[in-house]
C-alpha cells in the first residue's frame, strides 16, 4: 500500500493532483483545501489511501494523517464510498466534523451533497464515539500558499463540488469583500459555511 508520496506538483485540477514522485507521476484525488495548499513546480508530501476496486485503483491525497484517518473512518459507515468521504471532508474540515459528530449536529452534516437526514443521523450515531480515536496531528501544516488568485480558485472549487457558477461567485464575492486578505483556504471554508446557510 502507497502511504505517502512525495515530489514536485506537476499539475492541479479541480479534484487532484498529479506528483512527479521517482519518476512516476501519481494522480491523487483531493480535497479543495488540500489543493489550494499546493503549488505547482514547488515539492510537497501528501498522505495518501489506495482504493482497490475490480476495475481501477485510486489514490486519494491528505494534507495530514487525521484528515486521511477520518476519510477511513467514514467509510465504516454503510452507504458511505470513498467519493461521499472526500466530499464529507471538502465541505467539513476535521475539526468541524469532530464537533458535529461529538454535538450530533445533522444540519451540518446534512450541508454535505448526497447526505441526507437520515445518512447523517447514522453517520452520528456509529462515528460518534470513535472519531475521538483519530489523532490530532502536531506539527504546522506543509501547506504552500496558492500562486493562483483566490476568487478564481474558490470559485472553481465550488464548482467542482455541485454549487452553480453564479452562486459560488455570489459567496466568493461576500467572502473576500468581508476578509480581503483571506487565503484561499480560508475563504472557500467561509464560502462553503454561507452556501451551507443558503441552501
Amino acid at each position: 500500500m502507497i502511504a505517502s508520496v512525495r515530489g514536485e506538483v506537476l499539475e492541479i485540477a479541480l479534484d487532484h493532483v498529479v506528483i512527479e514522485a521517482a519518476g512516476v507521476g501519481y494522480r491523487l484525488n483531493a480535497t479543495p483545501a488540500t489543493l489550494a495548499g499546493l503549488t505547482r513546480g514547488e515539492q510537497t508530501r501528501l498522505y495518501t489511501a489506495m482504493i482497490v476496486r475490480e476495475d481501477s485503483m485510486t489514490l486519494f491525497g491528505f494534507a495530514d494523517t487525521e484528515a486521511r484517518e477520518l476519510f477511513a473512518l467514514l467509510q465504516t459507515v454503510s452507504g458511505v464510498g470513498p467519493r461521499l468521504a472526500m466530499a464529507v471532508l471538502a465541505v467539513l474540515e476535521p475539526e468541524a466534523l469532530r464537533k458535529a459528530l461529538a454535538e450530533s449536529n445533522v444540519a451540518a452534516l446534512t450541508r454535505v451533497p448526497g447526505i441526507g437526514k437520515r445518512g447523517a443521523e447514522r453517520m452520528v450515531v456509529e462515528l460518534r464515539d470513535k472519531v475521538n480515536q483519530v489523532a490530532v496531528p502536531t506539527g504546522p501544516p506543509g501547506a504552500e500558499t496558492p500562486s493562483t488568485p483566490v476568487r478564481e480558485q474558490v470559485s472553481e472549487a465550488l464548482v467542482g463540488l455541485g454549487f452553480p457558477a453564479k452562486q459560488a461567485e455570489q459567496a466568493v464575492d461576500a467572502v473576500l469583500a468581508d476578509q480581503p486578505a483571506a487565503t484561499t483556504s480560508v475563504a472557500l471554508r467561509a464560502a462553503l459555511g454561507l452556501l451551507g446557510k443558503n441552501r
